[in-house]
């Protein structure tokens, strides 16, 4: 039996919810909605969302301020909407922990394959017990990354990243001892020829090392600073 997967939209102007909710419905998508910043806080507290998309202006708190203190929370994939020529939005965004966005005037379709897309790098925890054994995973002795399951695990302790997270600590870890800048992750990681701050790849490295941390010492120390050039991922023997 397929997941039914909840999505929360979040936006001040009814005729994009309204928009959004039916091209996602046709999807199989449960919809809830919110239409102001604090609203949506508190839902996304409140419910376990497989998904929220989330505009940036709005009264209330904007999406930028709910993506910072949902994250403080929950790991819940999160793709922001923003208009045209707020690039230094998109960036506060990022550094706040969102996944993925989107620049208004959107298609729909592309929202959906956006969605998707999303949702299946997400989720593939929900499908852990199968029949066929695991190929895609990496070891080391304080961590454990399935690449199959999207599960990590340090010192045997599940770690619970968002996607993006996630996608950076696998990039990283399948190529020990590299050393990458941070316009190489942006492009890497992010997918975007993405011209912004740079501190997008800071936000991000300084959170997965606080929360690989909150279990495993050895495991954060796995990701280094390499100091006027960028980061690598370096294996730890103790």
């Amino acid at each position: 039996m397929e997941k039914e997967y909840r999505i929360l939209v979040v936006d001040d102007e009814e005729r994009i919810r309204r928009l959004l909710k039916m091209y996602l419905e046709r999807e199989g998508y449960l919809i809830e909605e919110a239409a102001d910043g604090i609203t949506a806080l508190d839902m996304a507290i409140e419910k376990d969302y497989d998904l929220i998309l989330l505009d940036i202006m709005m009264p209330g708190k904007d999406g930028v301020e709910v993506c910072r203190e949902l994250r403080e929370k929950k790991s819940t994939p999160i793709i922001m909407l923003t208009a045209k020529g707020e690039e230094m939005n998109r960036v506060q965004g990022f550094e706040a922990g969102t996944d993925d966005y989107i620049v208004k005037p959107f298609s729909p379709r592309e929202v959906v394959l956006r969605v998707k897309a999303l949702l299946r790098r997400a989720s593939s925890t929900s499908f852990i017990q199968t029949e066929t054994s695991t190929k895609d995973i990496i070891v080391f002795r304080h961590l454990t990354i399935d690449n199959d399951a999207h599960r990590v695990t340090a010192d045997n302790m599940e770690v619970t990243l968002t996607p993006k997270e996630y996608e950076l600590l696998y990039f990283l870890a399948k190529s020990p001892d590299k050393v990458f800048d941070r316009e190489q992750l942006l492009k890497e990681v992010w997918h975007y020829e993405f011209f912004g701050d740079l501190r997008t790849v800071d936000t991000h490295v300084k959170r997965l090392r606080e929360k690989l941390n909150k279990v495993s010492e050895n495991a954060a120390k796995m990701i280094v600073t390499v100091w006027g050039v960028g980061y690598k991922f370096e294996v730890v023997n103790e």
